[in-house]
C-alpha cells in the first residue's frame, strides 16, 4: 500500500482575504486574558525532557545543487577525511551561516 502525499505551495503575499466569521474569532480571541487560558491538557516541561530532546529532529532542509569553486588544497583536505565531503562543507558553512545570525 502506498500513501500518495499532496505538495501545494502557498503565497503569503496573496492569501484571500478572512471572512467576518475569522475576523470574528481572532477578535474574541485576542480580547481574552492569558489567565484564561485552559493548559490542562498540555504535559509539564522536565528538566529530563530537555535533557533529552533533540534539536531539528524532523527538520530536513531542501538541498539545491550548484557549482562552487574550491581552492585545491581545501578539497584535498575535505576528501582526505573520508567520505561525506560534500556533507562537511555543508556543515561548515551552516555553522558559519548561525554565526553570523547571532
Amino acid at each position: 500500500m502506498s500513501k500518495k502525499a499532496a505538495k501545494y505551495s502557498v503565497k503569503l503575499a496573496d492569501l484571500p482575504p478572512l471572512t467576518k466569521k475569522q475576523k470574528s474569532n481572532l477578535s474574541a480571541l485576542n480580547a481574552r486574558s492569558d489567565s484564561e487560558i485552559d493548559f490542562s491538557d498540555i504535559p509539564p516541561l522536565t528538566a529530563a525532557f530537555f535533557k533529552n530532546a533533540i534539536r531539528g529532529r524532523f527538520y530536513k532542509p531542501t538541498k539545491t545543487s550548484t557549482t562552487v569553486r574550491i581552492d585545491s588544497d581545501v578539497l584535498a583536505w575535505l576528501r582526505a577525511q573520508g567520505r561525506g565531503y560534500q556533507s562537511r562543507i555543508n556543515a561548515i558553512l551552516r555553522r558559519k551561516m548561525l554565526d553570523s545570525l547571532k
